[in-house]
């Protein structure tokens, strides 16, 4: 089951201590199955500008909103640890700015990204036409094998809806994507949308290490046709070096 637990992270706050009384009453605490030690992926938000991922991020990080958000220049730097399942995940997270301008930088924060949120704006299609295009540069990308989410966002003001749900619905299915309707501003689903995230990631992070173990290098010993000694020769399939 989803915990509700969850603590913002870095020196002085709240859930940062560690367990007093040194490893042995971490060990203990561990026995007794309280959370080990937290995971840590690196999280980007894109998307155009004011889709509200500022705001997204503050009602996750702070379960806070503000009407007067400033415009995010370049990108800002967010981190916050939730309890999923039992086990710790800490989301370290690029905000990244909507401007056109920017988005020459884009590549540079979600370059080795476990996860990526885009966000887009259900009263303007535009927004959403972007985070499509969004989503396929993130797949493109060296970073394809990211869990990829896609939040239709301020899904409060739905007498002012221009994007169907259902269509978007669709599109993350045929991409294989997270989706959730979320709102900053009531906070609908958002801390449901980093929970389903948390549950994706290991299993991801799982599935790239398996896919980039090195090929096992196999030795033959051969002897010459006339069966007598000689010196062993290697038939090696090199998938890498060897072991170290």
């Amino acid at each position: 089951m989803l915990s509700s637990r969850a603590s913002l992270s870095g020196p002085g706050l709240p859930g940062s201590a560690a367990l007093p009384g040194g490893p042995p009453a971490a060990a203990a605490a561990a026995a007794a199955g309280a959370p080990g030690r937290a995971e840590s992926y690196k999280t980007v938000l894109l998307g155009e500008a004011s889709v509200g991922k500022s705001s997204l991020v503050l009602r996750f990080v702070k379960d806070s909103f503000s009407e007067a958000m400033e415009t995010t220049i370049g990108a800002a730097f967010f981190a916050k640890t939730i309890e999923v399942d039992g086990n710790l995940v800490k989301f370290e997270i690029w905000d990244t700015a909507g401007q056109e301008r920017f988005a020459s930088l884009a590549p540079m924060y979600y370059r080795g990204a476990a996860a990526a949120v885009v966000v887009y704006d259900q009263t303007s299609g535009p927004s959403y036409a972007r985070a499509q295009q969004w989503v396929q540069q993130l797949q493109l990308s060296s970073s394809s094998g990211a869990v990829i989410a896609l939040a239709a966002n301020k899904a409060d003001l739905l007498q002012q809806q221009q994007v169907e749900p259902a269509a978007a619905r669709q599109f993350a299915a045929d991409n294989g994507l997270l989706f959730l309707e979320t709102s900053a501003k009531t906070g609908l689903n958002v801390l449901k949308l980093f929970q389903m995230i948390a549950r994706r990631l290991p299993e991801k992070h799982k599935l790239q290490q398996q896919q980039q173990l090195p090929g096992l290098q196999t030795i033959k010993l051969t002897a010459d046709e006339g069966g007598g000694p000689q010196g062993p020769s290697l038939s090696a399939k090199l998938g890498c070096c060897g072991s170290s």
